[in-house]
């Protein structure tokens, strides 16, 4: 009877297991910490066959983990701050376009091989205006691990990456403080100019 039950178990935790993923594979209704997950998860993946892909076919793998995990035309909106109010739509739609392709192209670029490198997941926290901070690290084998701290908001039902700090540095206050700069000196259109070449860049190495 005890062996029974234990089978039972076993099974509806399978099955709890199995629909709590079927669940959160499309994103609508996952939370936080599953959305990254989901996204290190498909990383990882990349990564063991980088080389044999090559930077466009990982640019091809990472186009929709990407796209689906963070919320780029919000990202790109942020990192031009008050500038975006100035930018015509035919402007901003142009941004956002080119700062998808960067972003996916950032990725392919550094993360281009595998070497046992893995996620572990720390701790989320909730922040003072209704987001989440999930706390995680990139563990590689003979060297430090790398602490990755995803900020994610809501966005319809489902929720997006909309910064990442990679051990304390934030990436998009790095882009502000560059981009804003580009924007305000030199103008909208040497800022996609300065992107595109760090696109190409990315591509050439």
């Amino acid at each position: 009877m005890v062996l029974k039950n234990m089978r039972l178990a076993i099974v509806f935790i399978f099955c709890l297991f199995s629909a709590v993923n079927a669940f959160a594979q499309d994103g609508s209704g996952a939370t936080a910490r599953q959305v990254v997950e989901k996204f290190q998860t498909e990383l990882i993946a990349v990564m063991k066959n980088g080389k044999q892909l090559g930077y466009a076919g990982r640019y091809d793998k990472l186009n929709d983990p990407v796209s689906n995990s963070h919320d780029l035309t919000k990202i790109a909106r942020i990192v031009v701050g008050k500038e975006w109010e100035k930018l015509s739509e035919a402007q901003q739609q142009k941004l956002v376009d080119v700062f998808i392709r960067l972003s996916i192209a950032s990725y392919a670029h550094n993360f281009k091989d595998y070497s046992g490198e893995s996620f572990v997941f720390d701790s989320e926290e909730e922040t003072a205006r209704g987001g989440v901070v999930v706390h995680s690290r990139l563990l590689i084998p003979d060297d430090k691990p790398v602490k990755f701290d995803y900020m994610l908001k809501e966005k319809g039902n489902s929720w997006r990456i909309i910064n990442i700090i990679a051990n304390g540095v934030s990436d998009l206050a790095l882009k502000r403080s560059e981009y804003t700069t580009i924007l305000q000196r030199e103008g909208f259109d040497a800022l996609i100019a300065k992107i595109n070449e760090k696109i190409d860049n990315y591509s050439k190495q």
